[in-house]
């Protein structure tokens, strides 16, 4: 979603990208110093990556300004199918959740 290859990631990270398809795939664990460096490169809160925080969202965000002008511009049925994807994205985040 963030428009980087795995290959570009690795880089990133001094690894290689065999490694970042492992971490993809759970098979490989995660230094912290390499978890920072994921939450700089992906531009993530580490308490959000850790569970530790509700993020909220702050209205000054340019972002949030950004997409609220964007679904402004989308059709009715387009809104509405997009609400559904988001609300199943919700719904399978919280099924994995073991908290």
């Amino acid at each position: 979603m963030a428009g980087l290859s795995q290959g570009q990631v690795a880089k990133l990270l001094g690894l290689h990208r065999p490694a970042i398809s492992e971490i993809e795939a759970g098979n490989r664990r995660v230094s912290a110093q390499e978890l920072h460096q994921l939450c700089e490169i992906y531009e993530v809160d580490i308490n959000w990556v850790l569970g530790t925080k509700n993020e909220t969202a702050d209205p000054s965000d340019p972002r949030l300004k950004l997409a609220a002008r964007e679904l402004a511009k989308l059709k009715p049925n387009d809104l509405n199918r997009l609400l559904k994807l988001i609300s199943a994205m919700n719904t399978s985040d919280e099924v994995g959740d073991p908290s």
